[in-house]
């Protein structure tokens, strides 16, 4: 690496993109250097990255199936496959062994199939389409699709060891496919053959096929209607038909093939003889009792049962449903009964399908069940069935990730190695009890620890204020610690008067979260206005967590007297003190929470236990930061957060300013509005408004509280919560969302320039305390619920009219009733990209600030603001930062969307770095706060910590995302960190403990001090690398201009870093640093849904996150080294096993019981024999598995072929031994042939007393 040269010695006088208050310089190419910068040849930084090295692809996905609709096991090869309403299919094996398999279509998984032992799965989707899975390779792939035309598939079965499917339709026909080609048999069953002539009525769709365990010559066909048919393949024609007048849910077999038990909707289940199908052998309502007028109970349908038998015991009798109506509340339930004794399992959600697991993998022989694997709407159990009390299995799988729904998701790639074995020493004290001992039955498949892994954790918060650590390490996931921040409050009670009325139903839903991995420190910002910090200890401890209140509100200028209103018509430009918050350095607020005098009354969310507490080892609490409602307003959204270990700081953000804490001396350093923070910089003219009308007296604002404003906004906020974390979509709904515009709204022009109705410059604004993180869209309301990420985020001001013509038909819509739309969701904001600075553009913003926190606009306390009113004001701004723009001529708050400490330079003139504090807004500018620490430990406890803007401002097109630094040879530099040592460690008299401080100062790397270091900033729609201290910009690259970044990290990547984005148009890009050289732009996800832009986020190593739907988190890579590793890192589901072999059933049972094994269905179905299926009622389209499945199989080669070859070998012994076997036969057979003709020629003229 060459180092860093000199720059030009003009370079420092002046530079478009250097601290003048002026627009910065934009070019419009990739990576373009700016005018007065130095050109990339000067800089010399030797980049190594290329586009060979990116490689974008999904590797794995963790969490419970979102809305699962079907079950399969495979009982050779011991895996389970988990279909879903979106057409995604889950295969789990042992831990480790987790595929994720998608269909192109998208259609529901109606019923899955696996070829037992064979390696292959056949799914049934409810678009009438049939797909063989070859699961032969670690991804698995389409191998054929089967496209039925006329008719709708109801119900599939496959036999074992068959290779004919049974395919059912909803007209009553059943076809038979060849799971070897994929094409349908001649051989057809007809509904109108199956039923006697004489029936005038259709039976229904087939709802059952099974073959008959004593002959598998016979097929039980069951119809919705009741009516039952078995019949003869053999002879076309049915042996028994049965009409029963409840419909039937299903069907099975007890394994002799003598009788066979039905379920029905009206809650029975009935047994049938095939010896008298008159009726039915026994008819039981296991769940209907008998009323005192001597009538049963009406119950609920049983939608399966299934009978099997045990060698050892009685049989088990196992189905779902059944209960009675009466019984009003009770939760969804599986029964067994077992003999006499009836066990009733009470489910926490619905049953959608469940699975007898049985030692053989054949119908005919004593099935011994030993578990039930039940498959729930939001979890999936497995039932022991060894062991009388039925205890479940513990699952090993992460199906609890959406235990509370999850509000936000952080990753950490290459942690230190020594965090996640404490983790799980903690975590593994408080796992629950009473599991079953015995192995989890699910154990299929191989995996094996790659050579590619280091150590990773993925933090998730809940909306219930739990915090979950996970181990993601060798791409498998597994819980280590969960942490509950809702222990630090105390319980909302319902007797504190108007306080209460701020609870909502998750007032500790986690909003953001920090972690230092070195020095285990933890930052929880919560829905509720609040920040919690917590230190890591291996002991337990008695504490006391201290409280500290911070005002980061404005002084209210909005609620003025009637005598103000008529006597001030113009409003002179604001104090420099009407901008700041409350209060100031001089009004600090107190450790307990006190209130200074001078500062109006107030409310805290939540209430912080004030008592000495026990706290078990893991994460304590430490401290707790609150931001309070004053004067009937809720405080502000926290947008941003950032900790140092080292200098002891923490520092937050919202739209009203700026606070930065010194968390070991629970102090309050600074809190500033964005605006104080220019000082004399501020690169905007502010430009003086007059006074709105109709405003409100204060005496009528206090006298209503925020009480009123909370009880308004209550019922849309649970309601916009819901929409998001709420686990069953109306699939319906959303395709009509999707055809409609998210800009098809028109806003009267009369009132875009009405001076009447903009606010002040500064404006209080109020946003209710329940986090942006749950709404979705600011003008999008989707069947009476509030999508919207702004309807309770700020307010500015009082009621106000709205003017022009359509104010009064607004206005009467009432309070808090926004003018719905229908027909549009989340799902459509703002994916018709490009985004024009006209219309469509209030959206784009109103996703950005749910994405930060932030609100940018006003809205008012009692919901009578206009909402069009409103939204044409935003779509009238552009947020061009071209020289032409010198004012902002709109209400807005400019809010603090980042932060970041570090060492740099605070000012042009700075020798040495320093502590600093960088600070990004919402208006692309950048600010930075240099931080005075003392260096000596006690002093440091002792003196007081100095911060204060230093009028450093850079520009940037968009609201700031994300900051980064390199030193002068593109290295990147980690911020300073204290080494974590555990606060309630016993003392050593001897060796008292010191701060242990790690600086990765920007000059350590370079021989001479002053040569500085490259600041990386990015912003929504720009990436700028600036040159400290002279601030100068050196590379710029505008990102996007018809879509907006959502995410963005600067990240290492194959030994080197580069700068990876994540757009709202689905794009994923990487650029080179410091050259900002575009390496990927690929077009990987459509951002339909808010949760993905939420949860996104990089890490290092070329990976990276989202929560794909409300109870999966997708893993992906954009690594061509992890790429090509990847195959290697994942699970074979299958692993060559021997079939168990048939039981010997004798010569009587052989004699006796059918000719099942003398049944060939090739001789049936073939094409010889049944002809060809219509090519009109099915269509085959072959696998698109062709390049997917080379890829897979070019990179595992040698071991295929090695096992390849080996298998070559195999099966030539075992022909071998068979031909011998053959010739022996033959042989033997020669041999009795001749003893037998010679015994019959001398028996032949003899009687039968001779013999």
């Amino acid at each position: 690496m060459k180092k860093f040269r000199k720059v030009l010695d003009g370079l420092t006088t002046s530079s478009p993109g250097g601290s003048t208050v002026g627009s910065p310089s934009c070019g419009s190419a990739a990576g373009t250097p700016t005018a007065a910068a130095p050109t990339p040849r000067e800089i010399d930084v030797l980049e190594t990255l290329v586009s060979e090295n990116f490689q974008l692809c999904k590797t794995v996905r963790h969490g419970f199936p979102y809305q699962p609709t079907a079950l399969a096991f495979d009982p050779v090869q011991k895996i389970l496959a988990i279909g879903s309403r979106s057409g995604g299919v889950r295969i789990l094996g042992r831990p480790g062994v987790d595929c994720f398999c998608q269909h192109e279509s998208g259609a529901a998984v109606l019923q899955l199939q696996f070829l037992i032992n064979e390696g292959a799965l056949v799914t049934a989707c409810a678009d009438d389409t049939l797909h063989l899975w070859n699961l032969r390779q670690r991804r698995p792939a389409i191998l054929h699709s089967l496209k039925f035309n006329r008719e709708r598939i109801t119900f599939c079965h496959l036999p074992f060891q068959s290779k004919w499917l049974y395919v059912g339709t909803e007209r009553g026909n059943t076809h038979i496919v060849n799971i070897e080609s994929f094409v349908l048999s001649g051989y057809v069953i007809m509904w109108n053959k199956a039923i006697e002539l004489s029936t005038k009525t259709h039976p229904g769709p087939v709802v059952h096929l099974s073959d008959s365990p004593k002959d598998e010559g016979k097929l039980l066909v069951g119809f919705e209607s009741g009516t039952i048919v078995q019949w003869d393949l053999r002879a076309k024609k049915t042996d028994f038909r049965i009409y029963y007048d409840e419909a039937i849910h299903s069907a099975s077999w007890h394994h002799e093939g003598k009788q066979f038990m039905c379920s029905h909707s009206d809650g029975s289940l009935t047994v049938w003889n095939l010896r008298n199908t008159s009726k039915p052998v026994q008819v039981t309502f296991p769940h209907g009792k008998i009323q005192k007028d001597g009538k049963k109970e009406s119950c609920k349908p049983i939608l399966k049962v299934d009978y099997k038998t045990s060698r050892n015991s009685e049989p088990f009798v196992i189905f779902s449903g059944g209960l009675s109506y009466d019984k009003a509340g009770r939760r969804p339930t599986l029964t067994i009964m077992h003999g006499k004794a009836i066990t009733v399992l009470e489910m926490d959600f619905p049953i959608v399908e469940f699975i007898t697991l049985c030692d053989t993998p054949y119908n005919n022989e004593v099935q011994d069940p030993f578990a039930v694997v039940v498959l729930l709407e939001k979890d999936l159990i497995v039932v022991d069935l060894t062991q009388s009390n039925f205890p479940v299995f513990e699952n090993p799988y992460p199906m609890d990730v959406h235990e509370s729904p999850v509000t936000c998701t952080a990753y950490f790639a290459d942690c230190p190695p020594d965090i996640i074995p404490v983790l799980y020493s903690i975590g593994a004290k408080h796992k629950k009890t009473g599991y079953s001992q015995k192995e989890w039955p699910v154990s299929g498949g191989m995996w094996t620890l790659g050579s590619h892994t280091y150590p990773e954790i993925i933090i998730t918060g809940h909306a219930d204020g739990s915090i979950k650590f996970w181990d993601a390490s060798a791409i498998t996931l597994q819980m280590l610690y969960k942490l509950k921040t809702s222990k630090v409050f105390e319980k909302p009670k319902q007797s504190e008067g108007r306080a209460s009325e701020l609870v909502d139903e998750d007032p500790f839903a986690v909003q953001m979260v920090s972690w230092c991995p070195q020095s285990r420190i933890f930052c929880v910002v919560g829905i509720s206005a609040h920040i919690i910090l917590y230190r890591f200890s291996k002991y337990d401890a008695n504490t006391q967590i201290v409280a500290l209140e911070v005002r980061l509100q404005c002084e209210s200028e909005d609620v003025i007297s009637p005598s103000e209103n008529e006597n001030n018509p113009c409003f002179s430009e604001p104090r420099s003190g009407s901008h700041s918050p409350q209060p100031h350095q001089q009004h600090p607020a107190s450790p307990g929470g006190g209130t200074p005098e001078g500062v109006k009354d107030s409310a805290l969310c939540l209430k912080v236990k004030d008592r000495v507490v026990r706290v078990p080892p893991g994460y304590q609490a430490e401290l707790v930061i609150q931001l309070p409602w004053l004067d009937g307003e809720p405080p502000q959204q926290i947008s941003s957060l950032d900790i140092n270990s080292a200098y002891g700081l923490l520092a937050l953000g919202n739209c009203n300013g700026l606070a930065v804490v010194d968390y070991m001396q629970k102090s309050l350093l600074l809190c500033m509005s964005t605006l104080d923070l220019y000082g004399a910089a501020d690169p905007y003219q502010r430009l003086t408004r007059s006074p709105r009308r109709n405003r409100q007296s204060t005496s009528d604002v206090c006298m209503r509280g925020l009480s009123n404003f909370y009880s308004d906004s209550k019922k849309r906020i649970r309601t916009s919560y819901q929409s998001l974390t709420e686990l069953s979509d109306n699939q319906q709904s959303v395709d009509m969302e999707r055809s409609k515009s998210p800009t098809s709204v028109h806003y009267p022009s009369s009132l875009h320039n009405d001076p009447r109705v903009l606010p002040e410059p500064v404006a209080s604004l109020r946003a209710s305390h329940c986090s942006p993180v749950f709404y979705l869209l600011d003008n999008d309301h989707v069947n009476g619920h509030c999508t919207s990420p702004t309807s309770q985020l700020c307010s500015a001001g009082k009621p106000r009219i709205p003017t022009g013509p359509e104010g009064p038909r607004l206005a009467r819509r009432g309070p808090g009733r926004p003018p719905f739309r229908k027909a549009q969701s989340a799902a459509c904001m703002e994916i018709s990209l490009p985004v024009s600075h006209t219309e469509g553009y209030a959206s784009r913003r109103a996703m950005l600030q749910q994405l930060h926190g932030v609100a940018m606009y006003s809205h008012d306390e009692h919901h009578t603001t206009c909402w069009s009113e409103r939204e044409s004001r935003e779509n009238s701004f552009s947020r061009s930062r071209s020289s032409s723009v010198s004012s902002i001529d709109r209400d807005t708050k400019e809010a603090i969307t980042t932060l970041q400490f570090g060492e740099s330079y605070g000012r042009k003139g700075d020798a040495l770095p320093t502590p600093c504090l960088w600070v990004g807004t919402s208006l692309g500018v950048i600010l930075l706060v240099p931080v005075s620490i003392p260096t000596d430990q006690d002093e440091r406890m002792e003196e007081p910590v100095t911060i204060g803007p230093c009028g450093t401002v850079l520009m940037l097109k968009g609201s700031v995302l994300r900051f980064g630094f390199l030193d002068c040879v593109g290295a990147l530099i980690q911020s300073p960190y204290e080494v974590w040592r555990d606060p309630n460690a016993p003392e050593d008299p001897d060796r008292p403990r010191k701060r242990k401080l790690v600086h990765h100062s920007p000059s350590s790397s370079q021989d001479a001090c002053g040569e500085g270091h490259l600041a990386v900033v990015c912003s929504e729609r720009q990436a700028k690398v600036f040159l400290m201290p002279s601030q100068s910009c050196l590379f710029v690259h505008n990102i996007t201009e018809s879509s907006f970044v959502l995410r963005a990290d600067v990240v290492s990547v194959s030994n080197s870093v580069c700068l990876a984005c994540f757009c709202a148009n689905g794009h994923v890009m990487t650029l080179s640093l410091p050259s900002l050289r575009p390496l990927m732009d690929v077009s990987y996800l459509p951002m339909t849904d808010m949760r993905i832009a939420r949860t996104f986020c990089f890490t290092n190593g070329g990976q990276a996150l989202y929560l794909s739907s409300p109870t999966e988190i997708q893993r992906m890579t954009y690594s061509q080294e992890m790429y090509d590793n990847l195959q290697e890192m994942l699970g074979e589901l299958f692993t060559p096993i021997e079939t168990p072999e048939a039981q010997n059933r004798g010569f009587l049972k052989g004699f006796f019981g059918g000719t099942a094994h003398t049944f060939d269905r090739e001789e049936l179905f073939g094409e010889a024999a049944a002809g060809k299926g219509s090519r009109s009622l099915a269509q085959h389209i072959p696998g698109q598995a062709g390049v997917e499945g080379m890829k897979v199989a070019a990179s595992g080669a040698v071991g295929e072929l090695a096992r390849a070859r080996v298998a070559l070998d195999e099966r030539g012994q075992r022909l071998g031994e068979l031909e011998e076997r053959t010739a022996l036969m033959m042989t033997s057979a020669e041999s009795f042939s001749k003893h037998a003709h010679e015994l019959m020629l001398k028996c032949k003229d003899k009687k039968w007393y001779q013999l």
